[in-house]
């Protein structure tokens, strides 16, 4: 299994866990790239790579992706 897909799979299941049945996550591998990462609260984008956020790969980037998600489910 490729890296990238490694990663995606652990950082959509800690957020899975962390907000168990709340998040729509996606993830799409492709060509050019090494795929884009996405994830949506009550009908919001709160987090795509492919749209500029980048990759969730410190802690600190997974905390405030965490945040995000936490206002957005407050909002609605």
């Amino acid at each position: 299994m490729a890296l990238a897909v490694r990663v995606y799979l652990q950082l959509k299941k800690k957020l899975e866990d962390e907000f168990p049945g709340r998040l729509d996550i996606r993830g799409e591998g492709t060509p050019q790239a090494t795929g884009f990462f996405e994830v949506t609260v009550a009908g919001k984008l709160v987090h795509s790579k492919k749209k500029g956020d980048g990759y969730v790969d410190t802690e600190s980037k997974f905390l405030k992706l965490v945040a995000a998600i936490k206002a957005a489910l407050a909002q609605g």
